[in-house]
């Protein structure tokens, strides 16, 4: 059996994200610790991390993974977004050790023009910091990226530089994002295409850093570089890579985490039980 899930909402208490999570028949789940939309945050009460916790514990399901605010940018050369975005980083890890969250999956960010060198120093600075500053034995999970202009984190070789870069190495792992990386030039339409990627992230990278899986079908086309996301098997890898994602010996094994829209076509129970129908 696989382990799946989708991202929940913590409207009203983060405690409650676990039974949104168990309503929807998650094996899994994925939150935002606050919200991810500015910078200003409220620091978790103990009563909200022990209600978190006492709800995993009983749930029977897990492990949960955190996801990253969206404004933070780690690449930035811009001094007041760069300090503001090591910051989150730092307490969003802090954040997760409080919960009990094995897993923080971060975007790496946009070098915005500066060059993908000066992209790999700010990365690799500001994970050092929040690593050096946030004690504990949270994983940060570098999650591959779609290829956007000036984007790092959208080949395997980028990954690879970050985490030369990173003194903590035991605390450092990879997020692949299936959607994220067809946009970027990775075939995962057939076994064979797949299994070509896969070994080029096995020898760049290594399966013992691939932490969790990013479920999502792609709108763009092989290489477009387009972050959209659609329902498992309704896009551009279909149902053939999907299946054949969900049978391969590594990943199928991994927490898969679903981002899929919801809509009039197909909701979030709608995309677990496809996910669950193709790994047979």
């Amino acid at each position: 059996m696989v382990k799946v899930g989708v991202h929940v909402s913590i409207a009203g208490s983060i405690a409650a994200s676990v039974e949104r999570a168990m309503d929807a028949g998650c094996d899994t789940f994925q939150i935002f610790s606050r919200n991810p939309r500015g910078w200003k945050f409220k620091d978790l009460a103990p009563e909200e991390t022990d209600a978190f916790r006492g709800n995993m514990g009983a749930s029977g399901i897990g492990p949960a993974v955190d996801h990253m605010p969206y404004l933070p940018n780690l690449a930035s050369p811009k001094e007041e977004i760069y300090g503001q975005s090591v910051a989150t980083l730092t307490t969003e890890l802090q954040r997760c050790d409080q919960l009990g969250i094995p897993y923080l999956v971060t975007h790496l960010g946009h070098h915005m023009g500066e060059g993908m060198e000066a992209g790999y120093r700010h990365v690799t600075g500001a994970v050092n910091r929040a690593l050096g500053e946030a004690e504990g034995k949270v994983m940060l999970l570098l999650e591959t990226t779609a290829g956007e202009k000036n984007s790092v984190g959208g080949t395997f070789e980028d990954i690879r530089r970050i985490l030369d870069g990173v003194d903590e190495k035991k605390r450092v792992g990879v997020c692949f994002d299936t959607c994220h990386a067809f946009a970027a030039g990775y075939d995962l339409r057939t076994e064979d295409a797949l299994g070509q990627t896969m070994d080029q992230f096995r020898e760049l990278i290594g399966f013992s850093l691939l932490k969790v899986v990013h479920l999502n079908d792609a709108r763009g086309e092989l290489g477009g570089r387009l972050d959209r996301h659609e329902h498992i098997g309704m896009g551009s890898i279909g149902e053939a890579g999907f299946r054949a994602i969900l049978h391969h010996p590594v990943l199928r094994k991994l927490p898969l985490i679903c981002e899929t829209p919801v809509d009039d076509r197909r909701d979030d129970r709608g995309n677990l039980a496809k996910v669950r129908e193709l790994a047979g």
